[in-house]
């Protein structure tokens, strides 16, 4: 599966209604030009999804690789893969694809 954000492979296959998202980066800067420093960084709430899972029996993903999405602030699990963080969550933590 390719990542489309950085375009690396990802080789992890997530079971069942699992997807497995890159998030955006935190903003630097706020709209009036000030430099907001790393501890006070709001945690993105979008991202690209670089891997999906099939679904379950009778519920298919609908999400697929490459697909922007919205999600919870506090969703998912952050995972550390390859020098990359991830998030994995079920289809149903993402509220909208963008």
């Amino acid at each position: 599966m390719e990542a489309v954000a950085t375009g690396a492979a990802v080789k992890i296959k997530p079971l069942a209604d699992r997807v497995i998202i890159e998030p955006d980066e935190a903003e630097e800067t706020t709209s009036g030009g000030i430099i907001i420093p790393d501890t006070a960084k709001e945690k993105p709430q979008k991202g690209i999804v670089v891997a999906a899972g099939p679904g379950k029996k009778d519920e298919p993903v609908t999400l697929k690789v490459g697909d922007n999405v919205l999600y919870g602030k506090y969703s998912g699990t952050e995972i550390a893969y390859e020098s990359r963080d991830l998030l994995i969550m079920r289809e149903s933590d993402i509220y909208a694809v963008i």
